[in-house]
């Protein structure tokens, strides 16, 4: 027995948090609740014309899915309007993403100019990778827009920020980076990764484009990889035939993983803001730290443009720096808090539920130089927490161990 499809719009003006529950595609004729999986690699056509209108417009229907599927639509959909975007695109990793960037829109000869305390296969991906195909990048500091303008050059086609960085939680100025770029004729891109849509929305700030990896907070509970672009239907009209012929596009099954986290994005974002702002003060005030990286703490060198670009939180990724007369001091005493852990993961992810807590230089900025790792502040001692939804007093007991020892 089958049931009409639920093809009823949503009315205008939802709040978010209303649209990350009730955005998606129509229901199937079977009436579910919950969103279908569609595990297919492909689609059966009605007849051969309609099989040759799809292949020729894949917007158009479904034909394979390395071009398109219900649960990858549905994720994307969800997305956009989270995002307040026309159109996303959804796509195997965060990192695919950010290639599918530069293959889409950079050519031999073409100029980037990029933060240099990104994360650091973004800064590889742009320093290295695209450098081996013609593409010239600049990297600037973070937070001086003075920087990023005198950096543009007649070639400039992208500028590219995420904000707050990973792992120092430094933030950049979006409104004024969108101002320089379509000033030069050029794009800017933003990684939304570390705020996601609950706390910032650059689009709304000027941006032209947003990149998630969704694999972090979208997801929410670590289990799949997945990235995405969002846009103007313009824009992402450019990206899609790239993907496709790319085979960078994000399976059904992690669309729809992904897609149910969007569901409990606010509450878990919200929660572990709150959980990371009291543990940055706590850390602040242990003797045996240097210093405290979150942007919702007024110490934060960004602290005033944070709050007014994040809607008043801080995120729920911090870090912190033990010191040490040496570097390699300082990376003993960074291992010995992290072995200490009884609680806490060590992991490089985020955005999970689980606090994952990591040795930046040893891992997610470990490919880059010496002297990368300098620039962009990636000291031996430096530790980032990921806070999840443990109890707190868990976290800081789980902390302390470490710090005391």
């Amino acid at each position: 027995m089958t049931q009409p499809t639920d093809t009823l719009p949503l009315p205008p003006g939802l709040h978010p948090d209303t649209l990350a529950v009730r955005t998606t595609i129509p229901r199937s004729g079977y009436g579910e609740h919950s969103e279908a999986l569609y595990l297919t690699s492909c689609f059966v056509q009605p007849d051969s014309e309609t099989s040759a209108r799809n292949f020729a417009s894949p917007d158009e229907g479904y034909t394979y899915s390395r071009t398109g599927n219900p649960s990858v639509t549905a994720f994307e959909q969800r997305l956009a309007a989270l995002e307040g975007a026309q159109r996303a695109l959804a796509t195997a990793s965060g990192m695919s993403a950010i290639l599918l960037l530069g293959l889409a829109l950079l050519k031999q000869g073409d100029h980037v100019i990029c933060s240099r305390s990104m994360f650091g296969s973004t800064m590889r991906l742009f320093g290295t990778d695209f450098a081996r195909f013609g593409v010239q990048t600049s990297f600037v500091s973070q937070t001086d827009p003075a920087a990023w303008q005198a950096a543009v050059r007649p070639d400039t086609r992208l500028l590219f920020a995420e904000t707050p960085t990973n792992p120092l939680t430094e933030v950049c100025d979006i409104a004024a980076l969108a101002a320089i770029a379509h000033q030069a004729g050029a794009l800017l891109v933003v990684d939304n990764c570390f705020a996601t849509p609950v706390l910032q929305r650059p689009l709304a700030l000027g941006a032209d484009l947003v990149v998630h990896s969704g694999t972090k907070f979208l997801d929410g509970q670590g289990r799949v990889m997945a990235g995405a672009v969002c846009g103007s239907g313009e824009l992402i009209g450019q990206l899609a035939p790239v993907a496709r012929a790319a085979g960078l596009t994000l399976s059904p099954f992690n669309a729809w993983v992904v897609h149910k986290g969007l569901e409990t994005l606010s509450l878990r974002v919200r929660a572990q803001s709150e959980a990371a702002l009291q543990l940055a003060r706590w850390l602040e005030s242990q003797p045996a730290v240097e210093r405290v990286y979150y942007p919702g703490l007024p110490s934060h060198p960004q602290h005033a443009q944070a709050m007014q670009q994040q809607g008043g939180l801080g995120g729920a990724v911090l870090a912190f720096s033990l010191p040490g007369s040496t570097p390699d001091e300082a990376r003993r005493r960074a291992f010995h808090l992290i072995d200490s852990l009884r609680v806490c993961s060590i992991a490089t992810n985020l955005g999970d539920v689980k606090t994952i807590v990591s040795h930046p230089a040893s891992t997610s900025h470990g490919r880059l130089s010496e002297e990368q790792r300098q620039a962009a502040g990636v000291t031996q001692g430096l530790i980032r927490v990921a806070v999840g939804l443990e109890h707190l007093d868990d976290i800081r007991a789980d902390l302390l161990r470490g710090l005391q020892g």
